[in-house]
């Protein structure tokens, strides 16, 4: 096995991004064109999508949490 060396492994590093993404796309419509449902968050809204191209909201979201980078949460039990 050939060794990486720092510059390329940065170059594949920085691909993940974009190899994940057509990974999401490739796996959203392969599900949709088995006739099963799928069910992404979509403007704040919880949303089912169906391959026959409707749609329904099952849920609307709570606003998100801003964090810092590097900011510490603890989670408080109840």
């Amino acid at each position: 096995m050939k060794k990486l060396d720092e510059k390329a492994m940065s170059y594949l590093e920085n691909r993940i991004p974009e190899l994940a993404e057509g990974a999401v796309k490739q796996a959203y419509c392969k599900t949709l064109t088995s006739g099963r449902r799928v069910v992404e968050a979509v403007n704040g809204k919880l949303v089912e999508s169906r391959s026959d191209g409707s749609s329904r909201v099952l849920k609307t979201l709570a606003a998100p949490t801003p964090v810092v980078p590097g900011q510490r949460r603890i989670r408080v039990k109840k």
